[in-house]
């Protein structure tokens, strides 16, 4: 029984013996392996140094062949009398040569002459723009008869007008006035027009004047101009200077700046300021009877 027992205790004895060799040896193992890694690493850093001083030194033999071959290329084109051209930012001073077989030293060229700056020209000033002022002046207002009138074919409240305003041809007017003027007071009629608006299209026939009327909530009546008048003859105003634009400019909103100006009074004139519009010489303009109300 004691011999049994003796005989297994020797058998964990020799167990836990080996199992503690053999993390002793795998121990060893890393311990070994991280010192390799340690010695892979100088040899690295150690070989990469070597390599790359043996580069410096390289470079520096080539920078200095590179140096005595174009020294010696210099020489011969000296020889041969090849003129030397100065490399820009150089910093030593360019060879200067001369013809071959020639004693004499060479000749500096003398500097040459800077150009003066040629004085700068005053600009002159922008003449100011000499635009009339923003008044009854700017619109063309002339006498037009018209000559025909036809309902439009796409609108039911506009007729299709044809107006003589002492021109070659009259012109085609578009006028919303079907539901405030029979068609038969305007044939042969004589009106007040304005002729420099910008040409418009209405329901695909272009408007290129309108008809002046008194318009108010009470109704709309077309302007009647003096007897004895003549189309194209102009409307004026006292104390402003006639000068119309061509076409006035939509963005500069000439007629919507007089428009609120324009008034019959209360002798059913029409005005622009209280200044009754006329032709010269023959009377003024007059609504039917609408007073104090917007000319438009």
């Amino acid at each position: 029984m004691l011999l049994n027992i003796f005989r297994i205790n020797v058998r964990n004895v020799l167990k836990m013996s080996s199992i503690e060799r053999i993390k002793q040896n795998a121990d060893l193992a890393k311990q070994t392996i991280q010192e390799l890694k340690n010695e892979l690493n100088f040899l690295n850093k150690e070989y990469n140094n070597i390599l790359a001083r043996e580069l410096r030194e390289e470079n520096a033999r080539l920078l200095a062949a590179v140096e005595e071959a174009k020294a010696h290329l210099v020489k011969l084109e000296v020889k041969n009398g090849i003129p030397q051209i100065p490399v820009p930012n150089q910093t030593s001073r360019p060879v200067t040569t001369t013809a071959v077989g020639s004693s004499e030293p060479p000749k500096e060229e003398p500097p040459k002459a800077q150009k003066e700056p040629k004085p700068k020209k005053d600009k002159k000033p922008k003449e100011a723009s000499l635009e009339p002022p923003v008044d009854i002046g700017r619109l063309d207002l002339r006498i037009a008869k018209v000559e025909d009138v036809q309902k439009h074919p796409d609108a039911d409240s506009l007729y299709v007008l044809k107006i003589n305003c002492g021109e070659d041809k009259p012109r085609t007017v578009c006028s919303g006035l079907v539901k405030h003027v029979p068609i038969e007071e305007l044939r042969d009629r004589t009106v007040m027009l304005l002729c420099n608006l910008k040409p418009v299209k209405m329901r695909g026939i272009t408007s290129e004047a309108m008809v002046m009327c008194a318009s108010s909530d009470q109704g709309v009546e077309v302007l009647t101009p003096p007897s004895g008048c003549t189309p194209g003859e102009p409307v004026h105003c006292e104390g402003y200077t006639r000068q119309p634009d061509p076409v006035m400019n939509p963005k500069k909103k000439i007629f919507e700046t007089v428009a609120p100006d324009l008034l019959t009074d209360a002798t059913l004139r029409a005005c622009y300021k209280g200044v009754p519009l006329t032709v010269p010489h023959k009377g003024a303009i007059v609504a039917k009877s609408l007073a104090n109300v917007p000319v438009k």
